[in-house]
C-alpha cells in the first residue's frame, strides 16, 4: 500500500474501515479497532480503539488478544480491515455453527478455502493465545490448527476479498456503495 495505513485507504472515497464497520458494527454489541498508529484518526470512527500490549509488532494475533482481554462478551469476532465486503450474516452463521458444533473456533470457508483472518472464537481462548504469541508464534492458521474449530461454509468468495494494493483498490472501485 506504499506506506498508507491499510485501514485508512480509501476504497470509492471511504477509508477501507469504514466499509468493515458499516458492516459489522450492526450485528456484534462492542466494536474495537486495533491500531497501533493513526490512533487520533481511527478514534474518529466512534470506537474503542486498542493497541497492542507487547510493544514489538507481533501480527494481527496481538490485536485478537488484546480484544479478547478487553471484551465484555464471551465470543470475539476478529475481521481485517482490509475485508471491505463482509457478509451481512456473518455472526450469525458463525455463532449458530459455533454453539451447535461446541467448539472454540469458527471460520468463514468459501470454495474449499478457509478465511482465516475472519474468525469468531471463545473469549477463554486468551490464554491459548497469549501462550502462543509468548512462544514466538506470529501466523493465525498455525495457532488455529491448535483449536477444536468448525469451517462454516458461505458461497461469495467477493465478500471475503482483501485488498492488499493499491491496484486492488482500483479494481473494487464501484463494486458497492456505502
Amino acid at each position: 500500500m506504499d506506506g498508507i495505513d491499510k485501514g485508512l485507504a480509501l476504497l470509492d472515497d471511504h477509508p477501507l474501515i469504514s466499509w468493515v464497520l458499516e458492516c459489522i458494527a450492526p450485528q456484534v454489541d462492542e466494536v474495537f479497532i486495533s491500531a497501533n498508529r493513526n490512533l487520533d484518526q481511527y478514534q474518529q470512527f466512534g470506537h474503542r480503539v486498542l493497541t497492542d500490549i507487547s510493544p514489538d509488532f507481533q501480527g494481527p494475533l496481538a490485536g485478537l488478544s488484546r480484544a479478547m482481554s478487553d471484551a465484555a462478551h464471551s465470543l470475539v469476532l476478529c475481521v481485517p480491515c482490509d475485508t471491505p465486503f463482509l457478509p451481512d450474516d456473518l455472526v450469525e452463521r458463525l455463532t449458530v455453527a459455533l454453539e451447535k458444533s461446541g467448539t472454540d473456533l469458527a471460520i468463514p470457508v468459501c470454495n474449499g478455502r478457509a478465511h482465516r483472518a475472519v474468525c469468531l472464537c471463545r473469549r477463554n481462548l486468551l490464554p491459548s493465545l497469549e501462550n502462543f504469541l509468548a512462544q514466538g508464534g506470529r501466523r493465525v492458521g498455525e495457532w488455529q490448527s491448535t483449536l477444536q474449530y468448525i469451517e462454516v461454509p458461505f458461497d461469495d468468495e467477493h465478500a471475503f476479498s482483501n485488498i492488499n494494493t493499491a491496484a486492488e483498490l482500483v479494481r473494487h472501485e464501484k463494486h458497492t456503495p456505502l
